[in-house]
């Protein structure tokens, strides 16, 4: 797949592809059965009516709530007391307030919007991928599928939220970080600022974009001994601007709330009262289970746990899936300190491969600081790393079906395909048997079936 119209082409049946079950998941979903989709909708209703929401008491009732989530939401039960998203910087409500009135505040139109912002991930992440690896097409595919593709991701794509513009906008920076870094003429600093700013006021967890962007400028600063004008200026712009944005709201929640309550968080724990604490949590259940859970959990939700993080899938589903994450870190191990991985990273991306490793170590410390106070097990708080995750996939299955390493995989794969049916589970040792038969194929005649894979 080396010929650039084959990688549109499997570009555009892979973003066609999402717009299809984007559009079935957006339509065929119950209402309010995404998670706190109740509580963004009523974000935007209150833009609507011109009213700037303000988090106070009563936006959060957990013994209502709970009662809506067992009954499925229910048409007589009222969901506009559910307002405890009304701390959450405005961009992606305010942008999403002019399809509500359009459509007169009806769900569906609001959820194919969000749809709309999750194609735009897809693109920046195929653009990522070719400009890391220019000439290893099945790298940024992997990567470009997995956005595509995960269930859970798709599910949240799907629901009124601010994920979506959230990671669109993170996965913008990470492309302008790899120009910053890998192209002659990096974009403006004052559009990078702007870009910036605009995470500032659209989610706290994009924020992780601030230090990336950062230490890329002082990178390319370093590395061609630029003068300390161009640092300044980049400082100005970038950060300048940014800060200016940010300030406009960060401001707001300063006078609104009490204290240096920036971002309004110390308000939202004041009023979400009578979620569970990890701290109870493990007095009640000890440290190992309450480990385990939040193992299981995360791998479980990342790839698929519905509703309310009630509906999960099947069991050997799971166990599929566990299996071939196994195979894609054992990939990505031998792709990272095998001969041609530590070549490729030192020579072209060591700089860059850092970068991203840092964007995804901070969405993921900030997952673990979140669960230190509350038991929020939900693995979707992981997807602002997913771009960084997709390319290491890609690194992992290229290296796993390369020559020298295809008739191990396939080995390996074959031995899957017999535990598969010892569990029971004959349609994944179908899949498995399958693609031990591709890989054995590829290691003989690589030239011939190699653009299969």
């Amino acid at each position: 797949m080396h010929d650039p119209h084959r990688r549109r082409l499997a570009l555009g049946l892979i973003l066609l592809a999402y717009l299809a079950i984007g559009t079935l998941y957006a339509a065929l979903t119950p209402d309010w059965q995404v998670p706190d989709e109740p509580a963004h909708y009523n974000y935007i209703r209150q833009l609507a009516a011109g009213t700037v929401p303000v988090i106070e008491p009563g936006d959060y009732d957990q013994d209502y709530q709970g009662e809506l989530v067992t009954e499925g939401f229910p048409p007589g039960r009222s969901i506009a007391s559910i307002q405890y998203e009304d701390h959450q910087p405005p961009l992606y409500y305010l942008l999403a307030t002019p399809v509500f009135m359009l459509f007169g505040g009806a769900l569906l139109p609001l959820r194919l919007f969000s749809m709309l912002l999750g194609a735009g991930i897809i693109l920046v992440t195929y653009r990522i991928g070719r400009l890391l690896f220019p000439s290893r097409p099945l790298v940024t595919l992997t990567a470009v599928a997995l956005v595509a593709f995960i269930p859970q991701h798709i599910a949240m794509m799907t629901g009124v939220n601010n994920d979506s513009l959230a990671e669109l906008l993170l996965a913008v920076a990470l492309l302008g970080t790899l120009s910053i870094l890998k192209t002659e003429r990096p974009p403006s600093p004052w559009l990078m600022g702007l870009l910036l700013g605009a995470i500032f006021i659209t989610k706290i967890q994009a924020y992780v974009a601030a230090p990336v962007l950062g230490i890329a400028v002082l990178i390319r600063w370093r590395r061609e001994s630029k003068s300390v004008g161009w640092l300044f200026q980049w400082a100005l712009g970038l950060f300048g601007l940014a800060l200016l944005i940010g300030a406009f709201w960060w401001g707001r929640n300063i006078a609104t709330y009490s204290g240096m309550d920036w971002m309004g968080l110390g308000q939202h724990d004041l009023i979400v009262t009578g979620q569970p604490g990890t701290a109870g949590w493990i007095a009640d259940h000890g440290f190992p289970a309450t480990l385990r859970r939040f193992l299981k959990f995360t791998f479980q939700s990342f790839w698929g746990m519905f509703g309310w993080m009630a509906v999960p899938m099947n069991v050997r589903v799971y166990q599929g899936l566990g299996i071939w994450t196994a195979l894609t870190a054992w990939g990505f191990g031998l792709a990272l300190f095998g001969q041609r991985g530590i070549k490729t990273m030192v020579r072209a991306n060591l700089s860059v491969g850092l970068l991203l490793v840092l964007s995804a170590a901070l969405t993921s410390s900030g997952y673990l600081w979140w669960n230190l106070s509350y038991v929020q097990h939900q693995g979707r708080y992981l997807f602002p790393a997913l771009i960084p995750l997709g390319l290491a996939a890609g690194l992992a299955w290229e290296e796993l079906i390369a020559v020298r390493t295809a008739r191990v995989t396939a080995g390996v794969s074959l031995l899957v395909a017999i535990g598969m049916v010892a569990m029971g589970n004959r349609f994944f040792a179908v899949l498995w048997v399958g693609a031990a038969g591709l890989l054995w194929i590829n290691s003989l005649f690589p030239g011939r079936v190699r653009w299969l894979l």
